[in-house]
């Protein structure tokens, strides 16, 4: 008789979360010193960043999140927390699946667009409360997914 794995915690969630920031703060430093590298130091020309750089590391940092879930459905932050990310039947997360997740867990970071006509303060912070936001279905799901769980059609599940 095979079980059902348990949801994810919060807690766990929230560990796999802290240590997968650290991962991409090492992923952003690396590509920006190899960038640093390969313009012997032009990246910036003073005062204005170069307008290929922060896709650049968009794309880099979303390679991560994407090659971790489709290949064997965790991060490095996910895997001392022991949780997994599969489909809503357990299998493997497919690549439009992982594109969908990515897609609608980084809307939040638009909020960073406050900066303009607002504060850095408060646009620090708007990314931060719009995850928040994207945790309240946890709550109330049965497999306490977050909304881009929900639209992925994936779920976190606990491993052992």
């Amino acid at each position: 008789m095979t079980t059902q794995p348990l949801p994810a915690s919060l807690a766990r969630r929230v560990g796999a979360i802290v240590y997968d920031a650290l991962a991409v703060t090492a992923i952003v430093m690396v590509v920006g010193l190899l960038c640093q590298l390969a313009t012997a130091g032009h990246v910036t020309d003073g005062a204005r960043i170069a307008w290929w750089y922060q896709p650049l590391q968009g794309l880099v940092v979303a390679a991560y999140f994407l090659v971790s879930w489709t290949r064997g459905g965790q991060t490095l932050g996910m895997r001392p927390w022991r949780i997994r990310v599969t489909t809503l039947d357990g299998q493997p997360v497919t690549l439009a699946r992982a594109l969908l997740r990515l897609a609608v867990g980084a809307l939040p970071l638009f909020g960073l667009a406050i900066f303009w006509v607002g504060t850095m303060r408060w646009a620090l912070w708007a990314p931060v409360v719009g995850w928040a936001i994207w945790l309240i279905p946890a709550f109330f799901d049965q497999r306490r997914r977050a909304l881009h769980d929900l639209a992925a059609g994936t779920w976190l599940a606990r491993l052992g």
